[in-house]
């Protein structure tokens, strides 16, 4: 066999196994969520950035390729971090009421698992400007945040409260701002959902 047919030969079967993994895989569809100008940063991203310089560098608006491989990477972190830092709130941990920070003694609360899954996701080859930290409220009223995943098929959130990757339609909160694609120091509004869908937040 000739070493173009061993080639052709190869790449017919990473092509195979290819489609035969997206087939299998169901990856939803979403929006893109709408902004509305720009707005204060949240004071626990202010204080968190003089410490973590790094995490706060500019980066280029982006969007990630969603297929099989992308979306196993979101949904790998996604779960790991929720599953292995210890979800504790600012005032049980540190004695006051907001704190961010990367949970490096394996603690923390929304935020802080966000800015972790954020972390992780550029460690592995993800864009700064695809990755937005997002504030929200909750059904109940209460202040949130997750990781906002900017994308080729819409928006999606990445939640400490469940390990379901959900279109941020989908997710049943009110969505207040996010950091700029262009610039994670500046923050901007968001135009909420019309009509969101309620899920209850539950942990996984």
């Amino acid at each position: 066999m000739t070493r173009l047919v061993v080639v052709a030969v190869l790449l017919a079967g990473l092509t195979a196994l290819a489609t035969g993994a997206s087939a299998g895989l169901r990856i939803p569809l979403s929006s893109p969520a709408e902004t509305a100008g720009s707005t204060d940063a949240p004071r626990g991203w202010r204080q968190f950035c003089p410490d973590r310089p790094a995490e706060c560098k500019k980066g280029d608006p982006a969007r990630i390729v969603l297929d099989a491989a992308a979306w196993e990477l979101l949904r790998k972190v996604n779960g790991q971090v929720n599953e292995t830092i210890q979800q504790v709130k600012d005032f049980d941990h540190w004695g006051i009421e907001e704190s961010w920070d990367l949970p490096f003694d394996g603690k923390g609360d929304c935020e802080d698992l966000a800015l972790e899954k954020r972390h992780e996701l550029v460690a592995a080859g993800m864009p700064t400007g695809a990755l937005l930290m997002t504030v929200v409220r909750d059904p109940q009223g209460g202040g949130h945040a997750v990781l906002t995943v900017v994308t080729n098929r819409g928006d999606f959130v990445l939640d400490n409260l469940t390990s379901r990757i959900k279109p941020w339609r989908s997710t049943g909160y009110g969505f207040i701002k996010r950091q700029s694609p262009e610039n994670p120091n500046v923050w901007l509004t968001l135009r909420d959902d019309p009509a969101p869908v309620a899920v209850a937040a539950t942990q996984p």
